[in-house]
C-alpha cells in the first residue's frame, strides 16, 4: 500500500525549504498552535503532499472543512469562475447581490423548518466568516429572545452550555469554556453562561431559572474527545426547552454537512432545533463562510437593520463557494457516503481496537470516529502515524481522531487501516 504515497514532485506555492517556513512562523507568528512537523505544499480530494511528493493521507479534513475533498472540482471550478469574471469581489451590503440572494435560499431550504413551534414561516439565514463568529450571532439571538419574548431585564439572560464544549475563540465563546488554557488570563470573561455536565439532563434542568434564554449544544462533542451522549439527550434538552420557552441551537460547525451519516447530526434523534449553525464545509473548505439559520419569523423578530453586519460576510466569492459546495452535498449524496462507509471503517476500527492492548474505546457516527487510548497520551500515536502517512491529530489529549474527506475511497481506507494496525498493535 505505500505505492499510494508516491506522486510527481510538486512545490507548490514557493520553493522555501521546509526549514525555512518553520522557522518564518516560528519568527514571525503566534505560537498558538501545537504542530506536527509537515509542510503541506498542494491538498487534493484526500491526500496532502509535501515538497518531495511524499503522500498523506488527511484523516482530520480541517476538522470538517473539507468534507468533499480538498480543491474539489466543481466547488473549485465555481470560485475561479467568479474570480476571473469579476463577480467575486467584496461590495458594500449597500447593495445586493445576485451570489448572495441565491445562497441565502438554498441555504435555507438545506435545513428543516427551524422551529417549528413558531410556525411553518420558513427559515432565514445570516451569514458570517469564520464559525465563531455565527456562534455569537446565535448567542445574540438567544439574548434577544430573552429580552423580548420572555421579558428578562438586559443583561440578565442567562443561556446553559456544557462542559468541555468547544464553539471556538472569542472573547464571550471562551468564557463558558471549561478548558482554563482557552480563557486562562483573558478576563474579565462575559458572564450569562452555566455550564453542565454534558449528557446530563437532570443538570439541565437543574439549572433553568426564570432568567435562562435557552441552551447552546454540540450533538457531537469533537474537541471534548469525539464524544456521544447517552440516547434521547437531544429529545431531552427539545422537551425542556419547549417547556421553559427556551431557544435550542444546535452547533453543527464540525458534525453536520453529513459528517455524522446524515444531513444534520440533530436528525439521528429526530428533532428539529430552534436554529442551527453551521461553517466549515459550506464552503468545501476553500473560503470562510459560517452561517445561523432560524425560523424566518425569529429571525425578523431578533435582528433589524443595524443590530448586526459584517463586510465579509455573505460577500459573492463566499457564497458562489458556498451556493457549489451545497449542490456536491446534494449530487454526490454526501451523507450516505458517510454514513455506509463509516459503517464500515468503525467496524475495522473496533476489530483493531480489541487486538490492541492501547485502546480503551473506539467511538463515533458515519465519518467522525474517535479512538480513545489508555494512558492519555492520543498525541504520540499521532505522530508515528505521520510516518506511516496519516495526518490525524489528537482530541483532547486521550482520543485519536478519525474524520477524514467525506468522499474517502476504499483502497484509502485499506491504507488508513493497514496504518493504524502498525501502530495500535505491537
Amino acid at each position: 500500500m505505500t505505492s499510494m504515497r508516491k506522486i510527481h514532485f510538486f512545490d507548490g506555492f514557493s520553493n522555501e525549504s521546509d526549514n525555512t517556513i518553520f522557522n518564518l512562523e516560528e519568527d514571525y507568528g503566534a505560537h498558538h498552535y501545537e504542530r506536527i512537523k509537515l509542510v503541506v505544499r498542494h491538498a487534493k480530494g484526500c491526500w496532502l503532499t509535501d515538497d518531495k511528493g511524499e503522500k498523506y493521507l488527511d484523516c482530520l479534513a480541517a476538522y470538517s472543512a473539507a468534507n468533499p475533498g480538498h480543491h474539489h472540482p466543481t466547488i473549485t471550478n465555481a470560485v475561479m469562475d467568479a474570480l476571473i469574471g469579476n463577480y467575486a469581489s467584496v461590495l458594500s451590503n449597500v447593495v445586493f447581490t445576485d451570489p448572495l440572494g441565491i445562497f441565502l435560499s438554498e441555504a435555507a431550504k438545506f435545513a428543516p423548518q427551524m422551529a417549528p413551534r413558531f410556525g411553518n414561516y420558513g427559515n432565514k439565514v445570516l451569514p458570517k466568516n469564520g464559525g465563531v463568529e455565527s456562534v455569537e450571532t446565535a448567542i445574540k439571538a438567544m439574548r434577544y429572545y430573552g429580552f423580548k419574548q420572555k421579558e428578562i431585564p438586559d443583561g440578565r439572560q442567562e443561556i446553559i452550555v456544557f462542559n468541555n464544549n468547544f464553539h471556538g475563540r472569542t472573547i464571550s465563546v471562551v468564557s463558558f469554556s471549561s478548558s482554563k488554557k482557552y480563557n486562562e488570563g483573558f478576563g474579565p470573561l462575559t458572564p450569562g453562561f452555566v455550564s453542565v455536565p454534558f449528557g446530563d439532563l437532570e443538570a439541565v434542568e437543574k439549572a433553568i431559572t426564570p432568567n435562562t434564554c435557552g441552551i447552546l449544544v454540540e450533538p457531537l462533542q469533537g474537541e471534548g474527545g469525539m464524544l456521544i451522549p447517552p440516547k434521547g439527550f437531544l429529545k431531552g434538552l427539545r422537551k425542556l426547552s419547549d417547556d421553559n420557552d427556551l431557544l435550542l441551537v444546535c452547533d453543527e460547525i464540525q458534525v453536520g454537512m453529513g459528517r455524522t451519516g446524515k444531513r444534520f447530526c440533530f436528525e439521528h434523534e429526530g428533532i428539529v432545533p430552534d436554529g442551527v449553525i453551521l461553517g466549515k464545509a459550506l464552503s468545501g473548505g476553500l473560503v470562510p463562510l459560517s452561517v445561523f439559520i432560524t425560523n424566518a419569523r425569529l429571525m425578523d423578530m431578533i435582528f433589524s437593520k443595524g443590530s448586526d453586519g459584517s463586510t465579509f460576510g455573505g460577500y459573492p466569492l463566499a457564497c458562489v463557494a458556498g451556493t457549489a459546495s451545497l449542490k456536491v452535498f446534494e449530487e454526490e449524496k454526501l451523507a450516505e457516503q458517510s454514513a455506509e462507509k463509516g459503517k464500515k471503517l468503525k467496524a475495522r476500527i473496533e476489530e483493531i481496537g480489541k487486538r490492541s492492548p492501547y485502546v480503551k474505546e473506539v467511538r463515533g457516527l458515519g465519518l467522525f470516529i474517535g479512538i480513545e487510548v489508555k494512558d492519555g497520551n492520543a498525541m504520540e500515536f499521532c505522530r508515528k502515524l505521520l510516518k506511516l502517512g496519516l495526518v490525524v491529530n489528537d482530541s483532547h489529549g486521550h482520543t485519536i481522531r478519525i474524520s477524514p474527506p467525506l468522499v474517502i475511497s476504499e483502497a484509502e481506507m485499506d491504507f488508513m487501516v493497514a496504518q493504524l494496525e502498525k501502530v495500535l498493535i505491537p
